[in-house]
């Protein structure tokens, strides 16, 4: 699930779940098998389901464990009615299509996510002579009297003529690409109590109608997921709605979710559209209660928005849409990362977390335990999952997934090409799965992990999962001597923090008794930025974090006494206990305190520099390191949050992915120094840099407008990792085609 953290010389930042046939097949955790389950198809009905915990089935009435709030209620959109998936019309082929040379036409540019663009015009060569080419204001950011709870993370796509995109709170606009001229703009009028933990539209879908003639409004369309849980579809001429999707061009995604307030679910998140079906995620709000919303995932038809299929992790045999009183099972798995499709195959690849209240696992079904933390591949014309590689078992250090799947065809023993997904992981584990069933390609290994747990009625799985296979994006278990500081006695203050808690190693336990170090962090290794791949090179893109967690387990009664209550108490102020950092998890025994592991007097993390990394890998000749260093400087950071000028590289926290180019350049923002690269890919060396006029928490793309490329990246910073907010989209070019 999702969680963020201020943390070293600035601060940091994450954002994250979904059911399976009552006769999925796993390798139970800790057996030493492989963690993949092959699920069957439908026809399930038959067989014997699980017991779950009380709350968690689908209740016909209001859920006895939610509150008695006012529901959101997407604009009071009605519901639109369901039809038969095997009545959805297949895709239109030119969805399957590669996007064309010059295009971004997906939030990974591509079906296969690679954020690898064929232009070659930049070059190292030439790169330290990009300027700006124009700067569009989307015209969101705080405003007088509002908390600043922005990180826009954008992602503008380009499709032909226009460069599409949304604002931090769900405006969607086209966009000339060439001089960034405002073509349209829908204002979606969201309210600022929507906003959860983040504003943030990491992108929007566009889709070619197989239904409606060329030529006639939304025969291509901009899909988008709001804050408020809208599905939209306006047409892609024009911006207006498409009146016959959904309602008016609108599809509530309320329904069947029972109750919420504004703020505790959001969408983020571009959705993919699989062989004519929209799958849509959502996020739900960390460290709130046991039985928080849902976690379902959906499918959607594509042409008319009518509701296709839910996967329901307590209900794993009822794929419809719940009526009258009746909701989805509370407290499961969400996804918040951006899914990836997969249209030869038919399934869309699910990101998970775990389920509400994330660092307490006694109250989770089997169902829950079996899917949580992993990568869930969904069969698209039925909603069943077809096979789940997990990635954390029985997780109780939010190990969500935060990134995105990136597939690619690996080289198989027999000459014939493996079809091949890639997942990172919080963990700095990246797992290579063949994407037909979820078996590892790549070797993985069931280790023992350090204890059964000390929480009664709460252990731990004696074993978790080891991608041997790939080069691990993290250091070294954290040791005393790692300690550090800007004098003896801040080096000495961390020694004796060290000391004060439970630390031993990757997977230490939970605590009441005094606090854990929790490393890797819940900010990564790798988090939603994902990664690159470059098919021509082999090259493997990857930034990841090094930024431990001072995590402590709290009784109800000091959870009373600290102020901590659930979002949707009617008691709640803003502080009193949030997505990220210290939550109630109300209904649970606990709740929990959570901060970065630093000097809290100076706003340094206790473990030594460097705290972001970039990573190059070779995937065509063994998976080796090609190069790796530290990524961003000291010059917007420092302690106490002062910026201290210097040009080090340190290795700063960083959020937002890269872009890889035929030309032989990778792109990035991502750093807590506002600035952008350009970095020679088979070199590790920056060629080229420029300051932003806000942080560059978003991932970058290219594109070619009138014969000549463009660089471009949402410069919208991020509340939590204290970098400046803006709403300013830059986009760059050389010289001779500004503007």
């Amino acid at each position: 699930m999702r969680r963020s953290h201020l943390l070293a010389t600035a601060a940091c930042v994450t954002l994250a779940c979904a059911p399976l046939a009552a006769n999925a097949q796993f390798a139970p955790a800790g057996s030493g098998g492989s963690p993949t389950a092959t699920v069957p198809g439908p026809g399930n009905a038959d067989e014997p389901t699980a017991t779950t915990p009380a709350g968690t089935s689908r209740f016909s009435g209001p859920s006895p464990y939610a509150p008695q709030a006012p529901g959101v209620n997407a604009a009071n959109l009605p519901d639109i009615g369901s039809m038969d998936p095997n009545d959805v019309p297949q895709m239109a082929p030119q969805q399957s299509a590669a996007p064309a040379q010059g295009d971004w036409s997906a939030y990974g540019r591509d079906d296969s996510q690679t954020r690898y663009s064929p232009l070659s015009e930049i070059t190292p060569q030439n790169a330290d002579q990009l300027k700006v080419a124009f700067v569009y204001h989307t015209g969101s950011y705080p405003r007088p009297g509002q908390t600043n709870k922005w990180a826009a993370e954008t992602t503008p796509i380009k499709v032909g003529d226009g460069l599409y995109m949304c604002s931090a709170q769900n405006d969607i606009m086209k966009l000339d690409p060439a001089t960034g001229k405002e073509i349209w703009r829908h204002n979606i009028n969201e309210k600022y109590e929507a906003i959860p933990y983040t504003a943030a539209c990491k992108g929007v879908t566009y889709f070619t109608s197989s239904q409606v003639p060329e030529g006639q409004p939304c025969h291509n369309r901009i899909l988008e997921g709001t804050l408020d849980m809208r599905l939209i579809a306006v047409d892609a001429a024009t911006g207006n709605l498409c009146e016959g999707f959904g309602h008016g061009g609108q599809v509530n995604l309320m329904q069947g979710m029972g109750e919420s307030v504004p703020g505790f679910v959001s969408m983020t998140t571009p959705p993919p559209i699989v062989n004519g079906v929209v799958v849509v995620n959502h996020e739900v709000l960390d460290g709130q209660r046991r039985w928080a919303p849902s976690g379902v995932i959906r499918g959607y038809d594509a042409e008319s928005g009518k509701f296709l299929w839910a996967w329901d992790v307590n209900n794993p045999n009822d794929h419809s849409q719940p009526t009258g009183n009746n909701h989805y099972s509370r407290g499961t798995p969400n996804s918040w990362a951006a899914m990836t499709g997969d249209n030869a195959l038919g399934l869309v690849y699910v990101p998970t977390g775990n389920s509400a209240s994330d660092y307490y696992s006694a109250l989770r079904s089997p169902e829950e335990n079996k899917v949580s933390s992993a990568v869930v591949a969904i069969d698209v014309k039925t909603g069943a999952p077809r096979w789940v590689f997990q990635t954390a078992h029985k997780d109780v250090w939010d190990y969500d997934i935060g990134s995105q799947a990136t597939l690619m065809d690996m080289p198989g023993a027999d000459g014939q090409t493996v079809p091949a997904l890639i997942m990172p992981t919080k963990r700095g584990q990246t797992f290579v799965l063949d994407r037909r069933d979820g078996k590892p390609i790549l070797p993985v290994e069931e280790r023992p992990a350090p204890s059964p747990g000390v929480i009664p009625g709460d252990p731990r799985s004696p074993t978790q999962p080891w991608s041997t296979g790939m080069p691990a994006l993290r250091v070294p278990d954290l040791k005393e001597t790692d300690m550090w500081g800007m004098s003896p006695l801040d080096q000495l203050f961390c020694r004796i923090k060290f000391r004060r808690a439970n630390y031993t190693g990757e997977f230490t336990v939970p605590s009441v008794d005094k606090p854990w170090i929790e490393y890797p962090g819940y900010n990564g290794g790798s988090d939603w930025g994902s990664m690159s791949y470059d098919p021509q090179s082999g090259i493997l893109i990857a930034n990841w974090n090094i930024t431990p967690m001072y995590d402590q387990l709290v009784t109800r009664k000091k959870a009373d006494q600290l102020g901590l209550m659930p979002i949707d108490d009617p008691n709640y102020k803003p502080g009193g206990g949030g997505a990220e950092g210290n939550g109630a998890m109300d209904g649970t025994p606990y709740g929990i305190v959570v901060t970065p592991f630093w000097n809290q007097y100076t706003g340094m993390m206790c473990n030594r520099p460097p705290y972001g990394m970039i990573t190059a890998i070779d995937m065509k000749h063994g998976q080796k390191v090609l190069w790796q260093h530290p990524l961003g400087t000291a010059r917007a950071n420092g302690p106490w949050g002062l910026p201290t000028g210097l040009p080090w590289e340190i290795g700063t926290p960083n959020n937002g992915g890269s872009v890889v180019t035929a030309g032989g350049l990778v792109f990035i923002a991502a750093a807590t120094d506002n600035q952008i690269r350009a970095i020679d890919e088979h070199t590790g060396k920056v060629v080229w840099s420029a300051v932003l006029p806000g942080g560059g928490q978003a991932n970058p793309m290219t594109y070619e407008a009138n014969g000549h490329q463009y660089v471009a990246i949402m410069a919208g910073g991020h509340h939590f990792m204290m970098t400046p907010v803006s709403d300013q989209l830059v986009v760059y070019a050389l010289p001779d085609h500004k503007g």
